[in-house]
């Protein structure tokens, strides 16, 4: 059995973790969803071929644009609009999202059901309702994507210091 009436999609990028991996699976194992898994036009292996090795570390940007951006515009093609897990508290980039906007980017509505969630609400909501969490944030990763560029974070660090550390980058591209 699928969830009725919406499709899921899971940007795999070639970067992820395995616990990542592993909680995408886990998912799709408990829940009556698919999850459609996205990938980019290049493998990992033929990026480097092109653009040479740790391309995340010369050009986070345009790693970025081809592993995750683009997949996501090819996949969202044909459909009118995206739910995504945006929320204010995630980052100052973040701050003016609404729970239901124009994507000027992709023309389609994007729904953010949980935009106004402060840390604690999305953390205390994951705890009364079972809610299955990537283990790595047991470990201290606040938030999580390509394992090159995520790290976890110590105490009092914001939870976004972790991804592009020592870079001036805030977001990938999807949200912005």
């Amino acid at each position: 059995m699928t969830a009725p009436g919406f499709d899921v999609f899971f940007l795999d990028t070639g970067y992820h973790f395995a616990e990542t991996l592993g909680t995408r699976d886990a998912y799709e194992v408990m829940l009556p969803l698919t999850i459609r898994t996205v990938h980019p036009k290049e493998s990992v292996e033929r990026q480097d071929v092109r653009f040479g090795p740790r391309l995340h570390d010369r050009n986070p940007d345009l790693c970025c644009r081809m592993r995750k951006v683009a997949p996501l515009n090819a996949a969202l093609e044909g459909y009118a609009a995206w739910v995504t897990g945006v929320r204010r508290a995630d980052a100052t980039t973040r701050a003016d999202s609404q729970l239901i906007e124009w994507d000027a980017k992709r023309s389609m509505i994007k729904v953010n059901p949980v935009v106004g969630w402060s840390h604690d609400e999305a953390d205390r909501y994951a705890v009364e309702n079972g809610v299955f969490m990537n283990p790595l944030r047991e470990l201290g990763f606040a938030s999580i994507g390509c394992a090159p560029c995520t790290r976890p974070v110590g105490a009092g660090e914001d939870p976004r210091a972790g991804r592009w550390s020592g870079q001036d980058k805030v977001e990938c591209g999807l949200h912005i």
